[in-house]
C-alpha cells in the first residue's frame, strides 16, 4: 500500500511528525515552520522546513517518502510568488523585531527623562 503523503506547497506552514533513534529505544519527535524549497522528483524529493526556535533560525531537510515520516499536518496555507524562499534565511523574525522595536521606544523615553532630568538639576545647582 502506498503511503498518503499531505498536499503542501512551498510558503505553508506545516508539523513534520517523524520517528528517531536513540540508542535501542524509538522516539517520536515533530518540527513546525515553512517549506522553504522541495526539490528532486519521485523517490528522491526532499523538502527544506525552516524555523525560529529561541531566537536562532533552525533548518531541517526530509525526504518526501521516508518511512521515518509518519505524518505531516498542514498548519496554515500560504500563497508565494517564488517556488524557493531562502530570502526568508536574512530575515528576522517578527517577534524579534517587535521586541526591538519597543526597546527603541524605551530607550527615547529614557533619554528625554534624562534629558529632563539633568536640566532640573542643573537649575537647581544654580539656584
Amino acid at each position: 500500500m502506498e503511503k498518503k503523503i499531505a498536499d503542501f506547497k512551498v510558503g505553508d506552514t506545516i508539523k513534520v511528525h517523524f520517528k528517531y533513534f536513540e540508542g535501542n529505544t524509538e522516539k517520536h519527535g515533530s518540527f513546525e515552520g515553512v517549506v522553504l524549497a522541495i526539490r528532486g522528483k519521485n523517490e528522491s524529493k526532499t523538502f527544506t522546513v525552516r524555523k525560529i526556535s529561541y531566537g536562532v533560525g533552525v533548518e531541517r531537510i526530509f525526504p518526501l517518502y521516508s518511512p521515518l515520516i509518519t505524518k505531516i499536518e498542514i498548519k496554515k496555507r500560504a500563497k508565494v510568488r517564488r517556488a524557493k524562499l531562502y530570502y526568508l534565511r536574512e530575515r528576522k523574525s517578527l517577534k524579534l523585531k517587535k521586541e526591538r522595536v519597543v526597546s527603541k521606544e524605551e530607550l527615547e523615553k529614557e533619554a528625554k527623562k534624562e534629558a529632563s532630568g539633568v536640566k532640573s538639576e542643573e537649575v537647581k545647582k544654580e539656584s
